[in-house]
């Protein structure tokens, strides 16, 4: 067995950020370091590999295993590339200035983790008598592809949570409901040709473009539905195109054109509406056009990735619960995806949680507030005091 070594939880945060967790990475290196830490302090820890053993989540139950019910602290060990980003410092070195903890994944979201392991020798103490489970998973940042195979394999070989706390950054507010996200890419293939015999070519960027602004329309009629429960911002469901890539020269009409967008839904709306809108936009208006010159011209959409809304359970234990820990007597609703909605998809009753803000995830400089880390410790401080009951 390892040595038992205690870590503060500013130290844990060094060790979590030091390790690149980016999503395109293994995570194996960090795993197998909170794998040792635990076992240090006498707890397995169960692993869910990907399917060439490249990345792996974990999964780990301080008191009785055996107990139905208990307390799951959720937690994406992934992070977001640091490419392209103008980092005044190194992005995977804790710096420290001004009250704040600069680096990749201190706010989203090593700091919940790490505070949640650090905590590991005053859970104990207490001698949980509700066990407190750690759910720690991979590519989360890509679609949330680890934790489906955790989550399976928790309710299929233990006893149901009675709560799942998901420490995305919330600055320690309760969150009970997210909107969806449905990724897709979509991809339009034409016909080349010199770009002075337009009538002989079939110009993928801009049949593309056509769908493009589709969307664009599409986005407007769902802000133009809004929120009817007034309470996410922005107020309505977006549709948001991102990278697109199409053509060769200008002076070639481009045979190919592909593009990425999503959809951010409102819980309970049809997540299925605009991808079933834009192909019939497709089929019906483009296709004919673009097949009366070329036969075989085509136009495929493909799912990228997808999670979920979380929707709103006023008073299920989640939420009492959470709203003690956290000191707190209302809910918010907010805007990004988790991991919550599959957590809530397998019947355990789920809410959102954690240090920092969104706001400071996926930019360069991410950091977190001092204040924030400080919250959170009084939070599972305040855990520990009610899992020893």
């Amino acid at each position: 067995m390892s040595s038992a070594r205690r870590y503060s939880s500013r130290e844990m945060i060094d060790r979590l950020v030091s390790f690149d967790t980016t999503s395109h990475k293994s995570n194996l290196e960090l795993i197998a370091f909170i794998e040792d830490y635990l076992s240090g302090h006498g707890i397995a820890s169960r692993l869910v590999s990907n399917e060439d053993d490249t990345k792996a989540n974990l999964f780990a139950t301080l008191g009785p295993g055996d107990k139905p019910g208990g307390i799951v602290l959720s937690g994406h060990t992934d992070v977001v590339p640091v490419e392209d980003q103008d980092w005044t410092s190194d992005p995977f070195q804790v710096i420290e200035r001004d009250g704040r903890l600069y680096g990749r994944g201190t706010s989203d979201m090593k700091a919940f983790i790490a505070v949640a392991l650090a905590m590991v020798p005053d859970f104990l103490a207490g001698g949980p008598a509700i066990p407190i489970h750690f759910a720690l998973s991979y590519d989360e940042e890509v679609g949330c592809l680890g934790v489906r195979p955790m989550i399976d394999a928790i309710i299929r070989t233990m006893p149901r949570p009675d709560v799942v706390i998901v420490g995305e950054p919330s600055d320690m507010k309760v969150v009970n409901a997210h909107k969806s996200i449905q990724s897709y890419v979509t991809t339009v293939t034409g016909l080349e040709n010199h770009s002075s015999a337009t009538d002989k070519g079939v110009n993928a960027v801009m049949y593309a473009a056509q769908m493009i602004g589709f969307l664009g329309e599409l986005a407007e009629e769902m802000r133009q539905r809004g929120d009817p429960t007034g309470r996410f911002t922005p107020p309505y469901t977006t549709v948001h195109v991102g990278p697109i890539k199409g053509g060769t020269a200008l002076n070639i009409i481009p045979r190919h054109c592909s593009f990425l967008w999503e959809c951010r839904g409102l819980p309970g709306i049809d997540t299925e509406e605009p991808l079933r809108r834009l192909s019939d936009f497709a089929r019906t208006k483009l296709l004919p056009r673009m097949r009366a010159v070329y036969p075989d011209a085509r136009i495929e959409i493909t799912h990228r990735s997808g999670a979920p809304g979380l929707a709103p359970l006023d008073g299920s234990p989640a939420e009492t619960l959470v709203m003690q820990l956290a000191q707190c007597n209302s809910a918010e609703a907010v805007s990004y995806a988790t991991e919550a909605g599959l957590f809530q998809l397998a019947d355990i009753p789920t809410v959102v949680c954690g240090p920092g803000n969104i706001a400071q995830a996926h930019k360069p400089d991410e950091f977190i507030e001092l204040s924030q880390v400080a919250a959170c410790e009084a939070f599972m401080a305040r855990l520990a005091a009610h899992t020893a009951r």
